[in-house]
């Protein structure tokens, strides 16, 4: 199992330690620092499930300086959006948890983050 995590944040640091605490093993990719190729965030997206306007942090400061908000959440528009993500890492929602079975979740809630270690 591999988690992206941003250790200032506690979300992060939440999904972490209950990894730790149930003694799933799992690596840590600091996804700020090892930023996530555009290919990368396509394949997690497919793992998610979800379009890359789904996993988009609008909130933060680069967000509203390539003005997101204004953008289409079209099929055509998809790699626009994946380019931002990679080009702007902090965008990328936290944590996202990729699971033994190879799909991923949203590890926002405790029970994200148990669903994606019962998956084998």
């Amino acid at each position: 199992m591999e988690i992206w995590v941003n250790p200032r944040c506690s979300k992060c640091r939440t999904a972490l330690s209950l990894l730790e605490a149930e003694g799933a093993a799992h690596t840590v990719r600091r996804y700020l620092e090892d930023v996530p190729s555009a290919e990368e965030i396509r394949a997690v997206l497919e793992r998610l499930g979800l379009e890359p306007w789904e996993i988009t942090r609008a909130q933060e400061p680069e967000a509203r300086e390539l003005g997101v908000a204004g953008w289409t959440k079209e099929p055509a528009d998809r790699d626009r959006w994946v380019a931002a993500l990679a080009a702007h890492p902090r965008l990328i929602q936290r944590p996202i948890v990729i699971a033994d079975d190879g799909t991923a979740v949203v590890g926002r809630s405790e029970a994200a983050v148990r669903d994606a270690m019962a998956r084998r």
